[in-house]
């Protein structure tokens, strides 16, 4: 067990840059159903299948029960949240005529993936058979999970933000990290090349310590393009290139050497 004062790590809590929820050890809990409804009603009536049978379109969200939360426990985001949808939806087929149906989500958690979700596409009572049963039992099926599952995502991206807040050990890496940042722009400003003059003879304005101009270097090889290009990927024309280089600083050695 550690003891108290005698330097055991595992007394010691980081303190925060902003003094509350030390070493994120508390549990923060953020509300988000108010969101969730607003956010599932949002997705789930903008939904529309088209097949060769007809359209289909859920018209209204009958049942939306449930909650949803995120918390905070030791710098770890956990997600709650646990729903059961009925919805309305409306068929028209090929010919014009009107039909109307159910759809029932009874187990829409965290414990869940959307490819797990129990989805129940039903015909109203009074509703004869028609071939856009089938069409919701599998494109509309399909399209509620994806919505579904834009939901999940959407909540992790914008409410996940912000619930765990930077330590002081955080904070000071960022601070030198910007720091350093700013030291390379500095150097990279007084080593910024000086302004070229417009004219190749013409001397630069004054005003600087060093006076500077530019100019143009072009060699000219006295040969084709062909024997160039053989020249620079040739073995033998390089060495013999090289023996010939040595040959002429010889010959110049000794005849100041006379």
């Amino acid at each position: 067990m550690a003891k108290w004062g005698e330097g055991d790590p595992r007394w010691i809590v980081e303190e925060r840059a902003d003094a509350t929820n030390v070493n994120n050890w508390h549990w923060t809990e953020r509300d988000v159903s108010s969101w969730s409804l607003e956010c599932l009603h949002q997705l789930l009536l903008g939904v529309q299948v088209e097949g060769p049978e007809g359209v289909c379109h859920l018209t209204e969200v009958t049942k939306l029960e449930g909650e949803a939360s995120i918390n905070n426990r030791k710098g770890k985001l956990f997600y709650f949240y646990e729903w059961q949808l009925s919805l309305s939806w409306l068929g028209m087929s090929c010919r014009g005529v009107k039909f109307r149906g159910t759809i029932d989500v009874s187990n829409l958690s965290d414990e869940n993936n959307e490819d797990d979700l129990d989805i129940c596409v039903a015909l109203c009572k009074d509703q004869p058979n028609t071939p856009l049963l089938d069409l919701m039992k599998t494109s509309g099926i399909q399209e509620v999970r994806r919505v579904l599952g834009e939901y999940v995502q959407r909540l992790k991206s914008e409410f996940g933000q912000g619930m765990i807040l930077p330590t002081t050990n955080a904070l000071k890496q960022h601070s030198s990290v910007s720091t350093k940042k700013n030291e390379v722009k500095t150097n990279k400003t007084q080593i910024s090349p000086a302004p070229k003059c417009s004219s190749s003879t013409a001397p630069c304005p004054t005003g600087d310590r060093n006076q500077t101009c530019s100019f143009d270097l072009k060699e000219t090889f006295q040969t084709n393009a062909h024997e160039l290009y053989r020249t620079f990927i040739s073995q033998e024309v390089l060495e013999q290139t090289r023996k010939d280089q040595t040959k002429s600083e010889q010959t110049k050695k000794d005849k100041n050497t006379l």
